[in-house]
This record gives structure tokens, C-alpha cells and sequence, in this order.
């Protein structure tokens, strides 16, 4: 599966996200928001006002979510 970590730079949100996908042993590319102003751009189309974002092919979501990230565990 597909994951994308949208984030930016000093985000405890962003890196508690990306700690537990690592401890999952779940691969993810990780884009600096700060870097990719496209995929900012696109982003924001959508809808989202805060970061991590985190994309996969089932869906994605805004913020921290334990949950969901170790839901991800299934689709693995």
C-alpha cells in the first residue's frame, strides 16, 4: 500500500505520525509541505487545513490519529 506523510518542519503532529508508521515497520514517502508549494497548493483545493496528511489508497486524513495508522496494519 501506498502511504504519503504530507508535513512540514518543528510539527510534533507530523512527527508522532511518522515514529508510529516507522514502529509499524509501515513504508511511507514523507513530503515537506515547506519544499512541494504544488502539493500544498493541491492540498488546500481539497479542503485541508492542518498538517500531517496522511494519503493512502483507501482515503486520508488531517491530523495525528494512532487509529488510523495502525488500521493501515490490515491493508499491509
Amino acid at each position: 500500500m501506498s502511504v504519503i506523510v504530507y508535513s512540514k518542519p518543528d510539527c510534533p503532529q507530523c512527527d508522532s505520525t511518522k515514529r508510529d508508521l516507522e514502529i509499524l515497520g509501515i513504508d511511507y514517502t514523507a513530503v515537506d509541505l515547506m519544499q512541494d508549494r504544488g502539493a500544498l497548493q493541491r492540498l488546500l483545493g481539497l479542503g485541508f487545513r492542518s498538517v500531517p496528511v496522511v494519503e493512502t489508497a483507501n482515503g486520508s486524513w488531517s491530523g495525528y490519529d494512532r487509529d488510523r495508522i495502525k488500521a493501515l496494519l490490515s491493508f499491509a
